[in-house]
């Protein structure tokens, strides 16, 4: 380690998910950080919202482990004065820093609908992105039956499935012509589509709130096509915008998102950006894997553990699942000279899509009963050859080729290389070796690794390996 290039006084802006894992990351090598949070309550785990709406978990059940340091909640920053090297809070407290870390996040994107004041949202109405919008939905859901959610991004489908899981019917709204644009097709949306319908969900893509109606009982939502749609709850899920008005105020060079190098350094190297509101080539984050991995590089550098550091964006790969559906998207449907393999079951609820580019997955999308779709992700995940027979890939049948055996999900055959948790980049190696030094069950292995504390869709992958070393165990005995 690298002490010349140690900073003492770091101060964290925003303790959401990218500030608490850069304060922790900071305290496992040494170095503590202020954080200074605008929400009143300590972080929490935005990606299992959906689980607290759906009542799968408490609030304890979202809360981020202690990331160390010193915590100043309900403390939102209002400047930041570059030159005496300080900010002051809203309170009027002034906190020196040696150097800034700027983690503020996004804030949720609430479109031009008549009738909606994006300052004053009536009751019954609510956006879907922290916890506090999470207590409000909850509480106007209270004896409610009937939703509509705006949005059929990841987010709001996540919202939609959450409150299904309260036995609400819920529509979705979604302007653009397909569910999840950004991640599926036409034809997996389709088939999507039907999934939610069967869990109580009924999709309206193609149209967009026009104006809003409220009553005291209920609120009415007028569709761009003229349909009137009354609801017992509204909840927007249509995006965010990069939080980056501190910055811009600063005199930070910001464009959609406050602009980075590949240490994550802004154009005032005293002050660095992660999570959602950084900018780093040309792209805004959203996803959490990003923002962690940010997270990890600022904190090598400024512990003087790895002071060249740099950020490497890695393949993203998105799920959502949850009772009834199940999907894996990576990569890029575009391109051209591309392999292009589909396969779609409606009645089963099932869609499999390859691209395939040089022998590689480029992208993919995996909709319904895969049993291989953890052998893609690998693939994928890893650059590695698909095998010669792209249908087995594509219709989930077993294969026997070395190459992709290599890649199978089964613990045995898996390589230590091979990813398990994406969000937090934990390989099967990584298991094993917690697993060797006393970490003997899920919770013990996620204390030490960090596996399954993101989107928790890898809790499976992680307990089968467990249960193999176990059974590895008990043999060898």
């Amino acid at each position: 380690m690298d002490r010349s290039t140690e900073v003492n006084e770091v101060v964290i802006v925003g303790y959401g998910m990218a500030g608490a894992r850069c304060a922790a990351d900071l305290a496992r090598r040494g170095v503590k950080a202020t954080v200074v949070g605008a929400e009143p309550h300590r972080a929490y785990n935005r990606i299992l919202l959906s689980n607290l709406l759906a009542g799968k978990v408490d609030e304890t059940g979202v809360e981020l482990p202690d990331s160390g340091g010193s915590i100043r909640t309900g403390a939102p920053v209002v400047s930041i004065d570059r030159d005496r090297r300080t900010v002051t809070c809203a309170d009027g407290t002034v906190v020196e820093y040696e150097h800034l870390v700027l983690a503020t996040g996004a804030t949720a994107w609430i479109p031009p609908v008549e009738g909606l004041d994006p300052d004053a949202l009536p009751d019954r109405v609510a956006v879907f992105r922290t916890l506090d919008d999470c207590r409000r939905i909850l509480d106007f859901s209270a004896g409610a039956r009937t939703a509509i959610v705006l949005g059929g991004g990841l987010l709001g489908l996540e919202a939609a499935r959450g409150l299904a899981g309260r036995g609400l019917a819920v529509q979705v709204v979604h302007p653009v012509g397909h569910l999840m644009e950004r991640q599926i097709d036409p034809d997996a949306s389709a088939i999507l589509a039907g999934t939610l319908a069967e869990l109580g969900i009924t999709v309206h893509t193609g149209v967009s709130g026009a104006r809003l109606a409220t009553g005291p009982d209920s609120v009415t939502l007028t569709l761009s096509d003229g349909r009137e749609l009354t609801t017992d709850l509204l909840v927007l899920s249509c995006g965010v915008r990069p939080e980056t008005a501190l910055a811009r105020d600063a005199g930070l060079a910001v464009e959609r998102g406050i602009v980075v190098d590949d240490r994550l350094r802004t154009s005032d190297r005293r002050i660095s950006a992660i999570g959602d509101c950084a900018q780093h080539r040309g792209q805004v984050g959203g996803l959490v894997a990003p923002a962690w991995a940010q997270a990890n590089v600022v904190a090598r550098v400024l512990s003087g553990e790895e002071p060249l550091a740099a950020y490497q964006p890695a393949p993203i790969v998105t799920r959502l699942k949850a009772n009834g559906i199940d999907l894996a998207s990576m990569g890029t449907l575009d391109g051209e000279h591309h392999e292009d393999l589909r396969f779609a079951d409606p009645a089963r609820g099932t869609y499999a899509r390859l691209r395939i580019h040089e022998g590689r997955v480029s992208g993919a999308v995996l909709l319904g009963d895969n049993p291989l779709v953890g052998q893609v992700i690998q693939l994928f995940d890893r650059g590695a050859p698909v095998p010669s027979d792209r249908r087995a890939l594509l219709l989930g049948r077993s294969l026997g080729s070395t190459a992709t055996a290599q890649a199978a999900p089964t613990p045995a055959l898996m390589p230590d290389a091979a990813t398990v948790c994406q969000c937090n980049s934990v390989n099967k190696g990584s298991i094993v070796r917690a697993w060797r030094d006393g970490c003997r069950d899920v919770a013990a292995i996620a204390d030490r690794t960090r596996a399954t504390t993101g989107c928790g869709t890898c809790t499976d992958a992680v307990c089968g390996i467990a249960d193999w070393l176990s059974a590895q165990e008990g043999v060898k005995a």
